[in-house]
C-alpha cells in the first residue's frame, strides 16, 4: 500500500511546521499539527495571557518541563485516534508537533508510517527564540518568562534526542541545506502522491 503517514517531532521553534509545509507541497498531502488537538502553555510572546505568564514565572524549570511531558502523554490517545482514523480512510497525512515523542512514535512505525525528529543546536534554538520574541527589547520580567520557556525547550530538545537515539528514530538537522531531499530519501519511493 505504501507510505501514507509522516510524523515530524521536535521541540519548539526547530522548524517542524516549515518542513511539514515543504513536504506537503512536494507530496500534495494534507498537514496537521498536534497543537490543534490540545494546547499547553506555549511561547510567552508577543503578549502572553496572564495565566501563561504566571505559569512560567511561578514554577521551577524542572516542573515546567515535567508538565510539558505530562501534557504530551495525555495527548497521545488523541494522536493515535487521529492516525487510526486517517489510516482507516486510506488517506495521507503529515503530522507535526512536539508531542510526537520518539518513545511513543516508535511503536507506530510500519511500511505505512515514518517518524522523524528535527533538531537544532542549543545555540541556534536560543538565537531563533531570541529573534522571534524580540528578547533584547523586552523588560526584565518579560525576559525572565522567555528565559523559562527557552530553558523548557532546551531540556525538551535534549530529552527528545536521547529518546530518538534509544528508539532508532532518525534525527535530522533542521538547517541542513538538503533537508527535504534527505527526508524523501529516508521514506523511499513507495509513497502515495496527491493525498489519496
Amino acid at each position: 500500500m505504501g507510505l501514507r503517514q509522516i510524523l515530524i517531532g521536535g521541540t519548539s521553534h526547530v522548524g517542524k511546521s516549515t518542513l511539514a509545509a515543504r513536504l506537503a507541497a512536494r507530496l500534495q498531502w494534507p498537514v496537521g499539527s498536534t497543537d490543534d488537538m490540545a494546547r499547553h502553555p506555549g511561547r510567552p510572546w508577543p503578549d502572553p495571557r496572564p495565566q501563561v505568564a504566571e505559569f512560567y514565572a511561578g514554577l521551577s524549570p524542572e516542573t515546567i518541563h515535567w508538565f510539558l511531558k505530562v501534557h504530551h502523554d495525555n495527548m497521545w490517545p488523541l494522536i493515535t485516534q487521529r492516525l487510526a482514523s486517517t489510516a482507516a480512510r486510506q488517506e495521507t497525512l503529515i503530522l507535526e508537533g512536539s508531542a510526537l515523542r520518539p518513545e511513543r512514535t516508535t511503536s507506530l512505525r510500519s511500511t505505512e508510517l515514518a517518524a522523524f525528529l528535527l533538531h537544532l543546536s542549543p545555540e541556534r534554538l536560543v538565537q531563533r527564540m531570541h529573534a522571534t520574541s524580540a528578547y533584547r527589547e523586552q523588560d526584565r520580567s518579560r525576559r525572565m518568562i522567555i528565559d523559562r520557556f527557552i530553558d523548557r525547550s532546551l531540556r525538551d530538545s535534549a530529552d527528545l534526542q536521547a529518546s530518538a537515539r534509544q528508539h532508532d528514530v532518525p534525527i535530522l538537522d533542521a538547517e541542513q541545506p538538503d533537508l527535504l531531499e534527505t527526508v524523501l530519501d529516508h521514506i523511499g519511493g513507495d509513497v502515495a502522491v496527491g493525498g489519496a
